[in-house]
């Protein structure tokens, strides 16, 4: 297991999206899988930087695991912010356009989408949120 810890500070989004997709990338993730967890990590790490500790500003600690068989990645979002449970939030209406949907909880929605698994948990003072992405091979991989 790997793991950063950085100011939540949105200056900082190259140096997490670099940590979770150099990770990704060296257990041998796709192109489109790597982009998937970057629109992910945005979302998730702009979230903690805007409104963990707002107006005030704290760390963040990104933790990274994986395996090559079967290839999957996992990856932990912690702060010791306000504590908020985004996977709470209902999604968004089906019937209605996503410009008709209310401002704010469309990210999760996507990330849960994107992701194999999204998890909150609140822990010993802690937000703790984790999202894994299982490979899945594609009929032009060779694998």
């Amino acid at each position: 297991m790997k793991a950063l810890e950085i100011p939540a500070e949105r200056s900082r989004l190259s140096e997490v999206n670099d940590f979770v997709l150099d990770f990704a990338e060296e257990l041998g993730f796709s192109h489109a899988e790597l982009f998937q967890l970057k629109v992910c990590t945005e979302e998730i790490f702009v979230n903690v930087a805007s409104y963990a500790y707002a107006p005030d500003t704290g760390m963040i600690t990104v933790t990274a695991d994986g395996s090559a068989d079967p290839l999957t990645v996992t990856f932990s979002f912690i702060d010791c912010g306000k504590p908020f449970d985004p996977l709470a939030k209902p999604d968004p209406a089906k019937d209605r356009p996503l410009s008709q949907a209310k401002k704010g909880g469309l990210g999760i929605f996507i990330t849960k989408k994107l992701m194999d698994e999204v998890s909150y948990a609140y822990e010993g003072g802690r937000n703790i949120l984790t999202i894994r992405k299982n490979h899945v091979p594609t009929e032009n991989s060779h694998e």
